[in-house]
């Protein structure tokens, strides 16, 4: 985690101390359900609580015990057992130390995920905020790059209004996916361990008990969950890559906010750069970056191996710290966008009217042309205007082969802006609802 990109909330989920203070609430949680089953003492189970439930667990003593032990759970337990005294000797009774390390995994799993959705809210409330703001301020739509038809720019923030809304459901199945809890000891068989401790800790971590575990919970949730992120963070880049085309100079629609004060570049005075969204890219990029390694760590030996553990300890809070930062900083940039309503018209009418000539070819087979015939006769009169030689509508008025099938009122009908946009609302509808 590095602090520049780092949020406190998000960041405390994964520091040692809430490690360690999840690790002992699933020991003490097992302790309970093992005394009411009569398998340790009752008072014991209590006494766990009573003198480790309020304990500041010392990091550095269990870093000094693990650099002995090799062994980050066994450090743990030989530290609780210096708080609890005696008793001590009934905790982790059947229990495996990844029942203790893949519930906690998955109990940090769903608090990162329930930040995250609060992120996604607060994104999705500037992307409605502002695609109703400008819900009819039309601006050109392109393709590959090229002008191609009208839009406006409420739709493409609609657009994205969607995409997030459809992140926000796949974040939520992936927190499901996730929130499981094995306390099935060995191999996974319970030989140890009576199945309903198992159910008793799930219930107390807001957990459900995994179906099925072998020593390890299965690493097909986790590969689901980074997955997720991943997407996320691919639909972070590309309204970030949006706004940085729409920022470029000779485009100039859209600007990320520019405070005062602010400095665009050491060399350049009048710079103002769009490095948020230069940002969000790499920040996409390093949350995309761990998902292969969740996709590899599915692949274990046998009922356990470790080979994924490394890479867990890098992977969860880094990918989960980072799309909450760059959730965060996206919402900021939607939400204080400067945009620029007359720039968006005034690339509109760059090519002269060109944009209109979809309307212009079927308006010419309505009246009897062919689509070859009709493609001919307006694309001979497209070239010289995207050439910069000449209006296209005058030159279509000029073409005696055109006026055969449309007058000139037909042929200005044509070219209604509004003709584009008319559908605007029901699209909205369909995104947003009747709000």
């Amino acid at each position: 985690m590095i602090p520049r990109y780092t949020r406190p909330e998000m960041a405390s989920i994964w520091e040692p101390q809430t490690r360690f203070k999840i690790w002992f609430e699933i020991e003490a949680h097992a302790a309970d359900a093992l005394a009411e089953l009569g398998t340790i003492p009752k008072e014991a189970a209590k006494t766990v609580w009573a003198k480790a439930k309020d304990a500041t667990f010392d990091v550095a003593r269990i870093d000094e015990i693990e650099r002995e032990t090799k062994h980050d759970v066994i450090a743990f337990l030989t530290h609780l057992a210096e708080i609890v005294g005696p008793e001590a000797r009934f905790v982790h009774q059947g229990m495996t130390s990844s029942d203790v390390l893949d519930t906690c995994l998955n109990v940090q799993l769903t608090r990162a995920a329930d930040l995250l959705l609060a992120d996604l809210d607060k994104v999705l409330a500037a992307l409605k905020k502002r695609a109703f703001e400008h819900k009819m301020t039309p601006t050109i739509g392109r393709s590959h790059g090229i002008h191609a038809e009208p839009v406006t720019f409420g739709l493409k923030l609609a657009y994205a209004y969607a995409e997030f809304t459809r992140a926000r459901e796949r974040l939520i199945a992936a927190r499901k996916e996730v929130a499981t809890c094995a306390i099935s000891g060995a191999v996974g068989t319970f030989a140890q361990i009576d199945p309903r401790v198992e159910a008793h800790v799930a219930k107390a971590m807001g957990l459900v008990p995994e179906p099925i575990s072998t020593q390890v919970i299965p690493r097909d949730r986790h590969a689901m969950y980074f997955s997720v992120l991943g997407v996320i963070a691919s639909s972070v880049e590309r309204i970030a890559v949006e706004i940085r085309h729409m920022q470029r100079t000779e485009v100039l629609e859209a600007e990320e906010f520019f405070s005062e004060g602010q400095k665009g570049s050491s060399a350049m005075p009048h710079k103002r750069n769009p490095v948020l969204s230069e940002n969000l890219t790499g920040l996409s990029r390093m949350v995309r970056a761990y998902v292969t390694p969740a996709l590899e760590n599915v692949v274990l030996w046998h009922e356990r191996d470790i080979s994924h553990s490394s890479a867990e300890r890098m992977m969860g809070p880094d990918a989960t710290v980072t799309l909450d930062f760059a959730l965060v900083r996206l919402a900021g940039m939607i939400d204080k966008l400067l945009v620029y309503p007359a720039n968006m018209q005034k690339n509109l009418d760059r090519l002269g009217g060109l944009v209109h000539s979809q309307r212009v070819l079927l308006a010419l087979t309505q009246k009897g042309a062919s689509r070859e015939d009709s493609y001919k006769l307006v694309q001979r009169n497209a070239m010289p205007v995207w050439r910069g030689e000449g209006d296209f509508l005058v030159l279509l008025k000029k073409d005696a082969e055109v006026k055969k099938y449309l007058n000139d009122a037909e042929l200005e009908e044509l070219f209604d802006l509004g003709y584009h946009l008319k559908h605007v609302d029901t699209i909205f509808k369909r995104v947003f609802g009747e709000s």
